[in-house]
């Protein structure tokens, strides 16, 4: 019986199977995007669908000029999100370090001045952070914090002074103020030009977006930050607990 699935399904997985097959070896690119389509007696259109299957999946990854390549194999940590809500896995794996830089006074995007609850002119402090992995960078982050929360004090900028790199949670409790949850709220996404030229992977490629944002004890946004996770390098866990019975 004749498959039901979409052309670009069932290209998709001849495709697979040929890698499977090891018709092609890692590293090496495939016949372009035009010849297939034509060897597979289909448009354009569906053979860049069935691409970008195999690219979703890992097999196959498109370098921007060059064409698409049997994909090198990438050992993939796990990276748990648990309840303390850890803010970045740095500490995951041996040898987990991060880059930042910090501008005060910036006026957040309108996203974010809706994410913690500020007016328009108000000012926050924005952080762009790199974390690395053998010195290559793997993740990447920005946050903003309000500076009204911590202009004259000794946290304003987060990676300098006596708590620089102890996280949101333990500066703002040296200041006084109660971070009591933090909010996650993941989407699937595809890494832009600028994110892909930091990570080392194609423009395209499978990202994790997480929009996570810190709260105190009075329900206020303390700190929001946007994580890019490329699904080549992490696999994302959540621990959630389990209320037992009575």
């Amino acid at each position: 019986m004749p498959s039901q699935d979409p052309p670009y399904l069932r290209i998709a997985d001849h495709l697979r199977r040929r890698v499977e097959n090891e018709e092609w070896a890692i590293g090496e690119r495939l016949p372009s995007r035009a010849q297939l389509a034509v060897n597979y007696g289909v448009g354009a259109n569906v053979l860049q669908r069935a691409m970008e299957v195999l690219i979703a999946e890992g097999l196959l990854e498109g370098r921007a000029g060059s064409g698409t390549y049997l994909r090198e194999p990438v050992d993939r940590h796990p990276m748990r999100r648990v309840r303390s809500a850890a803010a970045f896995p740095a500490s995951a794996v041996p040898d987990g370090s991060w880059e930042s830089h910090s501008d005060s006074r910036v006026e957040p995007p309108p996203a974010i001045a809706r994410r913690l609850g500020l007016e328009p002119g108000e000012l926050t402090v924005h952080t762009r952070y790199e974390f690395m992995l053998e010195h290559k960078p793997v993740q990447l982050a920005e946050s903003w914090e309000p500076m009204a929360i911590t202009t004259g004090t000794p946290v304003l900028l987060p990676e300098l002074g006596p708590l620089a790199g102890r996280g949101v949670v333990q500066r703002m409790a040296s200041i006084g103020i109660r971070v009591v949850r933090a909010e996650e709220r993941p989407r699937p996404g595809r890494a832009t030009a600028e994110q892909a030229n930091l990570l080392g992977i194609g423009t395209g490629d499978p990202v994790m977006l997480i929009e996570r944002t810190y709260l105190d004890d009075s329900g206020r946004a303390v700190e929001t930050a946007d994580l890019v996770i490329p699904d080549s390098r992490w696999e994302i866990i959540y621990e959630l607990p389990v209320e037992q019975p009575e």
